[in-house]
């Protein structure tokens, strides 16, 4: 419940409201599952769940990208280099990597918004341990074309051919030469063999209803589909009650939860 305290050594503003702080841990022993989180303490305001968008592999390098929201989030991501802030973490359950290793898996990846930086480290992983999954898709979506983050890793991505990249914004501008539209209309276009597919998506949950919805009907088993969930996390080990979701808590049961799991609690209003 103590946070340690970490130094800022980078900042990179990824939008006008969204910024990605590296943050210096030399003394990290352990890294941390692609899919958990950390708590960030910002003097004066507080703390607040942020996902880790780094990669695994660079435990002394902790990476969060925040958006600029709330009480919290907003003084952290107006935070400077050699600024320090609290941690404490990492926190709750990871995405299925050793079960999409197992099974050599398609994975497909679909991300919304904000829901990108908690499926970062799942890319950074299988990138780096190529043949590990059979394939990878990532498929983004977002607001608009200036809400969409890491946009030159994800050419690199796409450049490499280590990773088929699609993305789509809602609403599109003059400039903007790619799609618009939903994000399901980017599973529509995509062909995957469901029985060796794993997904794992992450974004509001309106979408991530929607995406799961779309995957079921393409014949993926609602085992293999994955959500990250988000709730009001407070302690973040499942002693303040904030995050109950029926009778599980996000920040330890979750965030990642497949969907046969979360399901019957999605649609119960005020859960």
């Amino acid at each position: 419940m103590v946070p340690r305290f970490l130094t800022i050594q980078r900042v990179t503003r990824e939008s006008n409201d969204t910024v990605t702080l590296v943050l210096a841990d030399p003394h990290a022993r352990e890294g941390f599952a692609p899919g958990q989180f950390n708590m960030l303490y910002v003097f004066g305001a507080g703390e607040s769940a942020i996902s880790i968008s780094g990669d695994p592999a660079r435990p002394q390098y902790l990476v969060h990208t925040a958006r600029a929201v709330g009480s919290v989030t907003n003084p952290l991501a107006a935070m400077e280099r050699g600024q320090s802030i609290g941690v404490r973490g990492p926190f709750g359950s990871g995405w299925p990597i050793a079960e999409a290793e197992r099974r050599e898996a398609t994975l497909l990846l679909v991300a919304g918004g904000i829901g990108l930086p908690p499926l970062r480290p799942v890319l950074y992983h299988f990138l780096r341990k190529r043949g590990r999954c059979n394939r990878i898709a990532l498929l983004y979506g977002a607001r608009t074309p200036r809400d969409l983050l890491f946009t030159r890793e994800r050419e690199r991505w796409r450049r490499s051919g280590a990773a088929e990249v699609q993305v789509i914004v809602d609403r599109g501008e003059p400039s903007w030469q790619g799609r618009v539209g939903v994000i399901t209309d980017l599973l529509d276009s995509t062909q995957f063999d469901p029985a060796s597919t794993m997904a794992m998506t992450c974004g509001p949950e309106v979408m991530m209803r929607a995406a799961a919805r779309a995957l079921l009907v393409r014949g993926i088993a609602a085992r293999d589909i994955y959500l990250s969930m988000e709730r009001n996390m407070k302690c973040a080990i499942g002693v303040c009650g904030h995050c109950q979701f029926g009778p599980s808590f996000i920040c330890k049961d979750g965030p990642v939860m497949s969907f046969d799991r979360a399901v019957p609690l999605l649609g119960v209003r005020e859960i």
